[in-house]
């Protein structure tokens, strides 16, 4: 065979390894206990674009990955301590009657968040639950 048979053949290999690889890391997290589906902006940008990703409580903290990368890091983590819920509006008029656009602060940034109802839920109930000194995380 010719040396680019052969270069085609090792670059669609790899390509294919790396595709695999995004789908067995997102598996995994979807399946993890604690995990949820959550869009994330910059807040102030109506017009910005949402990057999908997953959601996942840790000890004291939520990390966020992105849905499709390659990396083994998540992409944000907020604090239990410095994570506050500044508003929460439907997404009604969007299609999508059981999804919220959750506005949150953390350390003087604030974010914009899209998740269902349920995971609104576990995160407000997750931040109330806070050590005792931290009573306004939700509004």
């Amino acid at each position: 065979m010719p040396p680019l048979v052969w270069l085609l053949i090792g670059l669609l290999t790899a390509v294919l390894v790396v595709v695999g690889l995004g789908v067995v890391r997102l598996r995994a997290l979807v399946h993890r206990v604690g995990s949820f589906e959550c869009g994330l902006r910059p807040a102030g940008n109506p017009q910005g674009a949402w990057t999908q990703g997953i959601a996942h409580y840790g000890v004291g903290r939520i990390d966020w990955w992105r849905f499709w990368s390659v990396s083994l890091r998540p992409a944000q983590t907020w604090s239990r301590e410095d994570l506050t819920i500044t508003g929460r509006v439907p997404l009604d008029a969007a299609g999508r009657p059981d999804v919220y656009l959750v506005r949150c602060s953390y350390q003087g940034r604030d974010v914009e968040l899209t998740m269902s109802s349920g995971a609104y839920a576990g995160l407000a109930s997750w931040l109330e639950a806070a050590p005792p000194g931290r009573r306004d995380v939700v509004v």
